[in-house]
C-alpha cells in the first residue's frame, strides 16, 4: 500500500487491509477451483466449478465409490472392478467433450446449461442399489434406478437451494432444449459411450471398443434433434455393433446370468428368514430393508426409505453373505457358500421358453440331491427367466443422420455397409439356472 506510506495507520486498520485481501483472493481462488483426476481410460479428467465438485464430493456420489459397475461380472472377467464413480466421472468427462463440440459448431449452450448438463450426467446413476442392476428389484420393488436417482436429485437440490433445478429439468426430459437430455439419456448419450468403452477396458473385450472421440466430434443439433453428421455413419455402425457384441459376452455372459440369479435367490430367501423372526447378521442398511416390503410409494411418503438406501452398497451385501455362509439354514448357507466359493450354477439357454417336462426333470433332480429339503426350499435351487438384447431401438429415439443437404434420415435407412435394421431387432433368449451337481441337460 505504497499510496499511504506518509500516513500513520493503527496497526487494526492494517490486520483489516490484510484480511480482506486475503479474503479477495480465496473467493476468487474458490470460484476458479477445480480438480484434475487421471482416468486410466479418458486421461485426465477436470471437474471445475463449486457446484460439480460440491457433488463429486457429495456422499451421495461417494457411495458410488462402493457400488460396482458390472455386478457380478468379475466372476468371469476379474478385472471387472471398477464403480460407478468411475462411471460418473467418465460419462461427465465426455459429456464436456460432446458440448463444447456442439458450441463450436454454433450451437448455443449457456454456461447455467453446461454446468446444469454436466451435474445431471454426473448424477444420473446415483439411484444404483448393491451390484448395479444385479439387485434393481431384489431390495426394493416398482421403482427403478432412474427414479431412485431423481428422488437424490431432488433431494440435493434442497441442499443447494435449488441450484439443481435445471439439471432436474434436462435429466426428466421437461427442458425445453431437448438435445441436451438426448446427451444425458437417448441413443448416443454419453453414458452409453463411456459405459461401453470403460467396460471394455475393464473385461478386456477389445469387441466393446468405441471411438467415442470421433463420436462426439461428429454430434450435432438439428430442428432441437441430436443428429450424426453423415460422414460419421461407420463409426456410428460400429458403435450398435459393439454394443450388440458386449450385451452377449459381458452384460449377458451365461455365467454372470447365473451368479446374478444365485444372489438375487439367497437375498429372498433371506427376506423370508427374517419375515419368520429367524435371526441373521446384517448392517443396519440391509437389515433394514430385509424387513421390509418397500415400493415406490414407499420411497414417495417416507424420507427415511430414502436415507437407509443411501447408506447402502456392495459391502453390506458381501459382508452379510461371508457370515450367512455358516448359518444353519441349508438353503442359505448353500447359495452363500457357493457364491463365496464361486461354485456357480449351470445356466441353460435356449431360443425358445422352457417346457413344463423339462423344468419338471430338473426339480424332479434336485429333489433326489437334496431329500431332506421341502418342496418349497427346492425352489431356491431353480431359476428361470429371459434376456433380451436391443442394440438399437428406434422406436424410442431414432440415431440419425445429418447430410450437407439438409437431409436427414435414420441410421437404419442409411447404412450401406452393416444391416443396422437387423441389429435394431429384439432377441430374446430363455434361461434355466440349476446346481451343476444336476445332469438334466
Amino acid at each position: 500500500m505504497p499510496e499511504m506510506a506518509n500516513y500513520f495507520i493503527p496497526s487494526g486498520y492494517l490486520t483489516f487491509f490484510r484480511l480482506t485481501k486475503i479474503r479477495q483472493i480465496v473467493s476468487r481462488s474458490l470460484s476458479n477451483k477445480r480438480k484434475i483426476i487421471n482416468d486410466p481410460v479418458h486421461g485426465f479428467i477436470t471437474v471445475s466449478g463449486d457446484l460439480l465438485l460440491g457433488l463429486v464430493e457429495n456422499p451421495l456420489l461417494q457411495r458410488l465409490r462402493r457400488i460396482r459397475q458390472l455386478g457380478m461380472t468379475s466372476y468371469v472377467y476379474p478385472g471387472a472392478l471398477h464403480t460407478r464413480f468411475h462411471h460418473a466421472l467418465g460419462a461427465m468427462h465426455l459429456m464436456q467433450d460432446a458440448l463444447e463440440t456442439l458450441k463450436l459448431k454454433g450451437i448455443e449452450i449457456t454456461d447455467k446449461e453446461t454446468e446444469s448438463t454436466l451435474a445431471a450426467i454426473l448424477l444420473h446413476d446415483i439411484g444404483h442399489g448393491p451390484y448395479s442392476h444385479a439387485l434393481e428389484h431384489s431390495i426394493v420393488s416398482d421403482i427403478n434406478h432412474e427414479e431412485i436417482s431423481l428422488l437424490f436429485m431432488q433431494k440435493l437440490n434442497a441442499e443447494y437451494h435449488g441450484q439443481l433445478d435445471m439439471a432436474i429439468s434436462i435429466f426428466t426430459n421437461t427442458y425445453p432444449k431437448k438435445f441436451l437430455h438426448q446427451l444425458v439419456s437417448g441413443q448416443l448419450d454419453t453414458d452409453r459411450l463411456d459405459y461401453l468403452k470403460r467396460d471394455s477396458f475393464f473385461t478386456g473385450v477389445s469387441e466393446g471398443v468405441i471411438n467415442t472421440e470421433r463420436i462426439i466430434k461428429m454430434l450435432t443439433v438439428h430442428n432441437d434433434e441430436l443428429v450424426v453428421e453423415d460422414k460419421g455413419i461407420y463409426s456410428i455402425e460400429k458403435f450398435i455393433v459393439a454394443r450388440r457384441l458386449m450385451y452377449w459376452q459381458v452384460y449377458y455372459h451365461k455365467t454372470v446370468v447365473a451368479a446374478e440369479n444365485m444372489l438375487i435367490s439367497l437375498l429372498k430367501r433371506a427376506k423370508e428368514l427374517i419375515s419368520k423372526g429367524v435371526s441373521l447378521h446384517a448392517t443396519p442398511a440391509l437389515d433394514f430393508f430385509l424387513k421390509s416390503n418397500l415400493n415406490a410409494n414407499d420411497f414417495q411418503s417416507r424420507p427415511e426409505v430414502a436415507d437407509w438406501f443411501a447408506q447402502l452398497d456392495d459391502y453390506d451385501i458381501m459382508s452379510a453373505i461371508k457370515v450367512w455362509a455358516k448359518h444353519s439354514d441349508p438353503v442359505l448357507s448353500f447359495l452363500s457358500d457357493s457364491l463365496i466359493s464361486r461354485r456357480l450354477f449351470r445356466i441353460v439357454i435356449k431360443n425358445e421358453p422352457f417346457s413344463a417336462s423339462e423344468i419338471s426333470i430338473v426339480e424332479k433332480s434336485i429333489q433326489e440331491e437334496w431329500p431332506t429339503l421341502n418342496a418349497h426350499e427346492l425352489t431356491y435351487f431353480i431359476q428361470q427367466g429371459s434376456i433380451t438384447n436391443n442394440a438399437y431401438n428406434p422406436g424410442s429415439d431414432k440415431i440419425k443422420l445429418l447430410y450437407r443437404n439438409g437431409d436427414v434420415s435414420d441410421i437404419t435407412e442409411s447404412s450401406d455397409q452393416i444391416n443396422v435394421s437387423v441389429l435394431s431387432v429384439s432377441i430374446t433368449r430363455h434361461f434355466l439356472v440349476f446346481p451343476k451337481t444336476i445332469q438334466a441337460f
